[in-house]
């Protein structure tokens, strides 16, 4: 069948998580995300509770991050947060892992605490998606860190949180987030029924389009409006949305 808005709008997790979001600005996303009818809100912590009475009702789902960004909280931390992000209402969990560890070869560490946290997620009836921030990992290592997700069994595989920004020798940060190399590796490596999920640097119709083509079926976004209306437009015109679909030629071999 041919791609709709709605099928677009059901890969998108809305974010909300810049740390100068105001409750007024999260209440707008929420809203945004309802009128939309987007895949699921992704929220700071504290917000989750407000927007699950908000949402309740409709399709969107509420998730909440656990050790965000960077993924340094202790493991107990990780579990509290989830278990009270599950009181509050959330539904999905997006967990950053312990990225000194998986760089270190601590991979044991890490697969106990993912076992721990995805524990306490199916105990709230919440599904886990595992971050890994592969501006900071080499292929070997985002290989392993699928397997060991296969391992666990968590639902999604994350490419990045949007903030992992990675401090250079000059003093200057670069991020690039979601790229097309890591997304085909992700895809690859990572069981069959277990989804992928692209998170920075999707921010147009073109970038999500090209991604869903690469396999992934969940990105986080803050564009939300701009890439679904312009989908609608494109649907108005006659196109499809197929039709627009960047290759791997056109994009040229990098995204």
């Amino acid at each position: 069948m041919a791609i709709s808005v709605k099928d677009l709008a059901k890969m998108i997790d809305h974010s909300l998580l810049h740390p100068t979001m105001t409750d007024d600005i999260i209440r707008e996303g929420c809203e945004l995300a309802k009128k939309y009818d987007t895949a699921s809100v992704c929220l700071k912590p504290y917000s989750v509770k407000e927007a699950a009475a908000f949402l309740k009702g409709t399709d969107v789902k509420v998730g909440s991050v656990i050790g965000f960004p960077h993924g340094n909280s202790t493991t107990a931390i990780k579990v509290a947060e989830t278990e009270q992000a599950c009181r509050d209402g959330a539904v999905e969990i997006d967990m950053v892992i312990n990225i000194g560890k998986a760089l270190g070869g601590d991979f044991d560490f890490v697969q106990d605490e993912m076992h721990q946290v995805k524990d306490a997620a199916d105990r709230g009836g919440a599904i886990l998606k595992v971050i890994f921030e592969n501006d900071y990992l080499e292929e070997d290592t985002i290989a392993r860190l699928c397997e060991i997700c296969n391992a666990v069994d968590v639902a999604f595989v994350k490419t990045s949180s949007g903030y992992g920004f990675v401090k250079q020798e000059n003093g200057m940060y670069s991020y690039k987030g979601a790229t097309a190399p890591h997304l085909k590796l992700m895809r690859k490596v990572t069981a069959h029924h277990i989804e992928v999920k692209a998170a920075g640097g999707v921010r147009t119709l073109r970038d999500l389009l090209y991604v869903r083509s690469l396999g992934v079926s969940r990105i986080g976004a803050t564009a939300t409006a701009a890439i679904l209306d312009e989908a609608a437009a494109v649907l108005a015109s006659g196109k499809t949305l197929e039709e627009i679909t960047p290759t791997d030629a056109e994009i040229g071999g990098g995204y």
